[in-house]
């Protein structure tokens, strides 16, 4: 496979969140913006390019019995790491947030790529791999928040429509996330069946 077709690979064929159904948990939960959601995906994205180049160097030195808790172990100082970060640089985002960023560690899509791509592939492969399962997680979260916003209290990234009044309550709770992300799951894979 090209190196461009690993990274579109993730976004589109292989998008975790509309076609693949991972991450489930952040994807639901943190989408209640489309801040949030570009927040989330990349964070994600962050441990998740370079977990996938770590393991991906590692992964011949490390012993079949033991491959899994070293991948957990890889993952949790990456996003330890960006837990440091966020609380440096970005402490609004890191509030909102904060409960969420330790999930990425059991997050199947990075535990995933880990498994299935960067132990068997090049650094740089795995990092490309990365980058594009990512980037289609942190699409994919920014559309989600930003429809459940919009629907939900008639703004987008924070700025209010004008000559709006209130949006649809259900929206910003949590059955408009099931409900947003049953529609769009719907829309996305629609137009994936026409290509």
């Amino acid at each position: 496979m090209s190196k461009f077709g690993l990274i579109t690979k993730g976004l589109v064929k292989d998008n975790p969140t509309f076609v693949l159904l991972l991450g489930m948990c952040p994807t639901l939960a943190t989408t209640t913006s489309a801040m949030n959601g570009l927040s989330m995906g990349l964070a994600t994205l962050f441990v998740l390019v370079l977990s996938n180049m770590a393991i991906s160097a590692l992964a011949p030195a490390v012993p079949d019995k033991v491959h899994i808790p070293v991948y957990i172990v890889v993952i949790a100082t990456f996003v330890t790491v960006l837990q440091f970060l966020m609380q440096a640089f970005v402490p609004d985002i890191y509030a909102t947030l904060g409960l969420f960023i330790p999930l990425i560690v059991v997050n199947c899509i990075v535990l995933g790529r880990a498994e299935a791509f960067a132990n068997k592939n090049s650094v740089v492969d795995s990092a490309l791999d990365g980058i594009g399962v990512g980037l289609g997680f942190t699409c994919s979260l920014t559309v989600l928040g930003a429809v459940r916003e919009i629907l939900g209290s008639l703004s987008v990234f924070g700025w209010k429509i004008p000559g709006t009044g209130d949006g649809m309550l259900a929206f910003v709770m949590a059955p408009g996330a099931f409900i947003a992300l049953g529609y769009l799951m719907v829309l996305f894979n629609k137009f994936l069946a026409k290509k």
